[in-house]
């Protein structure tokens, strides 16, 4: 596992979009796993760029969103529709700004009619896609990734997930207040892939900052392997594994100081 500390929130999307660019050059057909939420918005923005900029081709690549609302959804040619869908989020926030296909855009269906048919159906695309590439996640307060709460199984697949109450609480303040709707009628369930979906990613890339993530980040990453922080299932990865964190939410890391020695000889040598 390497752990990347950077000085800035600004320095830590710069370096993560830098590892996923370097993936489609080499691998134009590549699959990748994308996450929502604030913490990828600038690797999003920093690969808006380097395609107008630097002409990075996404045209062959297939991408499958680790989750989606139940009860919500959105026809990427009507993106106003559902403020709140995350189909909406990566549409304007990603999709709408490079050269991807639609047909290769890949997000769970919040409004199927057949929830366990089709989680069913979510997993074979990703198999019949090759398996994902490189995974990006972000990690949430309570140390959850996607939808995976707190007592998820470590061996999940996708499926419905029931939101736990501080996700409830956060998505209220950050989302549905601003925008007026109550509490009553934001969703309470999710499609989420499960975490052992995701550990099949061959490459995962984990991105963290500010303090408030501190402590939750020392937790996956040092402490045990609990389905009370299902991110901790990261030490369980046989593949890849780059977390990036700004100096924040690194602080309360114990190995902090291996963790740059480590980084700044590899650079030394090339590794």
């Amino acid at each position: 596992m390497d752990i990347i500390v950077r000085e800035s929130y600004d320095e830590l999307s710069k370096y993560s979009a830098k590892l996923i660019a370097r993936l489609v050059k080499s691998k134009p057909d590549c699959v990748l796993g994308l996450a929502t939420g604030s913490t990828p918005i600038g690797t999003y923005k920093e690969l808006v760029r380097m395609h107008k900029e630097e002409g990075l081709d996404f045209s062959q690549v297939k991408t499958f969103n680790l989750d989606e609302y139940y009860g919500i959804g959105i026809d990427l040619d009507k993106p106003y529709e559902l403020d709140q869908s995350y189909a909406r989020f990566m549409h304007e926030e990603l999709f709408k700004h490079i050269n991807i296909k639609k047909e290769n855009i890949h997000i769970p269906d919040g409004l199927t009619k057949k929830p366990d048919e089709y989680c069913k159906w979510y997993e074979e695309e990703i198999k019949k896609a090759g398996g994902i590439d490189l995974q990006l996640l972000g990690i949430g307060g309570d140390g959850h990734w996607a939808f995976n709460e707190p007592g998820s199984s470590l061996a999940s697949r996708t499926r419905i997930q029931a939101l736990a109450q501080q996700t409830l609480d956060d998505n209220y303040e950050s989302f549905y207040k601003k925008a007026g709707i109550d509490r009553a009628n934001m969703p309470h369930f999710a499609i989420t892939m499960g975490i052992g979906t995701i550990l099949e990613a061959k490459n995962i890339i984990m991105l963290a900052n500010g303090i408030k993530k501190a402590d939750v980040v020392a937790k996956c990453i040092e402490g045990p392997v609990t389905s009370q922080i299902t991110a901790s299932a990261i030490q369980l990865h046989s593949g890849g594994i780059t977390v990036v964190l700004d100096k924040d939410a690194a602080s309360k890391l114990n190995g902090l100081h291996h963790y740059m020695h480590v980084e700044k000889l590899k650079q030394e040598y090339g590794f």
